[in-house]
């Protein structure tokens, strides 16, 4: 049986309807997806897990808040994890936090 993951990005002008790909290997599916917001990114969270998705690992680009507000969403569906940043490079080294929140 397969693993059911997802990683989800957040980055201005990103669409979840126009930036998502799914990666199949023998033993993970993947499903990459784009958020261009912190509320979208909760729509798309409950949505995968709804989908089978038991594991979801967020982006830099969330802040602590952002983090939050995704583990509540699916919490005791889903497992989240992130990858950090205090600052992130991609976006002025600020957080995600001050800009997405």
């Amino acid at each position: 049986m397969k693993v059911e993951a997802a990683f989800i990005f957040v980055a201005p002008e990103t669409d979840s309807s126009l930036h998502a790909c799914d990666i199949s290997t023998p033993v993970l599916n993947l499903h990459v997806v784009g958020v261009g917001s912190y509320a979208e990114g909760v729509t798309v969270a409950e949505k995968l897990v709804d989908q089978g998705v038991g594991a979801i690992e967020l982006c830099a680009g969330f802040g602590n808040e952002g983090t939050a507000l995704i583990a509540r969403a699916v919490e005791g569906r889903a497992k989240v994890g992130s990858v950090k940043f205090d600052c992130h490079p991609g976006f002025d080294f600020k957080s995600g936090d001050e800009l997405f929140a």
